[in-house]
């Protein structure tokens, strides 16, 4: 606990002797009244405070006005004991709420803790420590062993393994050389590196993370915005039907007596403070826990959103898929695989695409330059060459089918075909594949144990391709063949033919499906460690490559809102409840006091059951 926390317990332990002390004392009359104040003022000095502040700021209706009128009017009518346990009780309802409020914002605030504190940069052959924000673009800096990399960069010199697990939840280090990517808010184990910056601070992975989780608490979600209405109109509501409580009855039968305490029990039990504060917890902690495992959500509406998924819709290369292509298979044609692969190296080096990469990378020899000439990149088919003085064509069927070259398609090998051609003579083909990751079967397993109705693919891949990779996985559906402006029109189809009461979530790289995340009802960047667009497109930012992190954020929501739904329906019920009892006269100020704070206690502790998500 804080000190603040710690000197209310102890307030809370002091008036809880005396109230025991005043209870056993023999006293009567106005030395009673006298007695039982000193407990009463201890415990509750502060409550009458902020009452009377916010009366003169204009803030009437509050909880802190319901304890002072209950307990006020307890001590006006002769019942000293109920008025200080009222208080006694109330402190330690809101103990247990700062208590658990503060171990909510721990969750979160230790993200905060990737905020770094200086940059190392070599002047004058000396290491000073700057300001991260003094750092400008192409400047090197030099990260310590146990240090934390302070901005986004590329490694010079040096080789070492880096600490990410406050950004993906991953324990596992990552290593890291020469042309290698680091990014803010790791922390370096081993070696010393040098890095050349590669964005200013304000447009770091860490300074967008710590923006975005700031922020977090500003989108509120519809159960919020509900009981923040429902307390504005409640209290005054529940105030004046108190007073009416009151006066009617008493005028009607002059029992003043008898309508005075019902009502005064009434009071004490409209507060709301089991709903107002329970509810902001529990989307608190779901926040909180998710962000642990790396998880990042920008808003409990999104959080709430998420627990109502029933269709998942995944781009292919880089999410369901390594992203990584690779030649699988070799059919040549009238001469040996060798020669055909060297033909294809030959021809695709000069390309920047995956694919040519992969035949390049597969062939595993650095091609000659001078062998080739007159490359021309067509797009959408292929490469034309002139190869050892011969005309080479690397492309797809339309190619082929262009230049008249009848071409053999394999149909045992799913994959991307590349054909190739010599001289107008068809000389066999590869096929390049794209593996899926290791989890992205057990990651669609599980969404379909959380409740996920329909998973769905969406790729620009061939339809063979495309197939071969949803059968593997167990997708209900896939669309092959699909341009970016295509996998919008697909959404928008899902969008409208799904139930009202569903949501899509679009789960894709960030980078080339900002229009798709943007328009799906939630927008899950999967794999978006260090990625712009992935940060500023997503409602939701998955901070590596683990597909499993999605159906963990679908339960982490479900349970969220199942908490939520849960206090509703238990505080509400129970006020309901004491209210009309209290009203009979069915129920005194001790069944007033659990009404409100034991209520309160219950809904924090089962709101913070979240701070556990998993």
């Amino acid at each position: 606990m804080t000190r603040k926390q710690k000197k209310t317990l102890y307030r809370i332990l002091l008036a809880f002797v005396l109230f025991v002390v005043c209870l056993l004392l023999p006293v009567e009359g106005l030395a009673r009244l006298v007695l039982f104040l000193v407990p009463y003022v201890v415990i509750g000095w502060d409550v009458l405070w902020k009452a009377i502040r916010n009366i003169l700021n204009g803030q009437v209706f509050d909880e802190n006005f319901l304890m002072c009128v209950a307990t006020i009017g307890a001590l006006i009518i002769g019942e000293f004991p109920e008025a200080v346990a009222v208080m006694l009780f109330y402190q330690v309802g809101e103990l247990f709420q700062n208590v658990a409020v503060s171990r909510s914002r721990q969750s979160i605030s230790a993200l905060m803790d990737i905020r770094p504190d200086y940059a190392n940069i070599e002047r004058d052959g000396q290491l000073v420590q700057v300001d991260p924000e003094e750092v400008a673009v192409d400047d090197v800096i030099v990260i310590k062993a146990g240090e934390r990399v302070p901005l986004d960069g590329v490694v010079l010199e040096g080789t070492s393994a880096l600490d990410t697990a406050a950004l993906t939840g991953e324990s596992l280090p990552r290593d890291v050389s020469a042309g290698d990517e680091v990014i803010s808010g790791c922390v370096n184990l081993s070696g010393l590196l040098h890095v050349k910056v590669s964005k200013p601070f304000g447009q770091s992975t860490v300074a967008r993370i710590l923006d975005l989780v700031e922020n977090s608490s500003e989108k509120k979600a519809q159960a919020e915005h509900f009981i923040t209405k429902f307390a504005r109109y409640y209290t005054p509501i529940v105030v004046f039907a108190a007073l009416a409580l009151a006066v009617i009855p008493s005028l009607l039968d002059g029992q003043w007596g008898t309508w005075m305490p019902r009502a005064l029990n009434f009071l004490v039990v409209s507060c709301p403070c089991a709903l107002v504060i329970s509810i902001p917890l529990s989307f608190f902690g779901g926040i909180g826990g998710a962000s642990k495992q790396g998880i990042l959500v920008k808003g409990s509406n999104y959080l709430e959103a998420l627990a109502q998924a029933s269709i998942v819709v995944f781009d292919k290369t880089g999410t369901l898929t390594q992203g990584k292509f690779s030649v699988t298979a070799v059919h040549p044609d009238g001469m040996s695989e060798e020669d055909l692969l060297e033909l294809a190296a030959l021809a695709e080096q000069f390309s920047t695409h995956p694919i040519s990469k992969s035949i390049v990378k597969a062939w595993g020899g650095v091609p000659d330059q001078e062998r080739v000439r007159d490359v021309e990149e067509i797009a959408g088919h292929g490469v034309r060459a002139v190869v050892d003085g011969h005309q080479l064509l690397a492309g797809n069927g339309k190619l082929m089918e262009r230049e008249g070259i009848e071409a053999v398609s394999d149909h045992q090998h799913p994959g991307t075909v590349i054909h190739i051609a010599a001289d107008g003579r068809y000389a066999g083909h590869l096929v390049i594949a794209d593996r899926p990751k290791a989890t992205s079967a057990q990651a669609l397993r599980e969404l379909k144990a959380a409740g996920v109705r329909q998973t769905v693919m969406l790729t620009g891949d061939a339809q063979g391709a495309a197939q071969a990779v949803a059968q593997e996985l167990g997708l209900d559906r896939f669309y092959a063949q699909l341009l970016p402006a295509d996998k919008v029109e697909r959404v928008e189809e899902l969008l409208r033919n799904k139930n009202p009461k569903e949501n899509l979530v679009f789960v894709g790289d960030g980078i080339n499906d900002a229009p798709v995340l943007s328009r799906a009802d939630i927008g899950v960047a999967m794999g978006a460690l260090g990625s712009d667009a992935a940060i500023e497109a997503a409602d939701v930012v998955l901070m590596d490559d683990d597909l499993l992190k999605l159906p963990a954020a679908v339960r982490i929501a479900r349970k969220t809102l199942a908490i939520v739904r849960q206090n509703v329906v238990f505080a509400l019920g129970v006020k309901l409840l004491v209210l009309v009892l209290s009203a009979m006269g069915l129920a005194n100020m001790w069944a007033a006091v659990f009404a409100d704070v034991g209520v309160s206690v219950l809904a924090i502790l089962n709101a913070s059951r979240m701070l556990k998500a998993e």
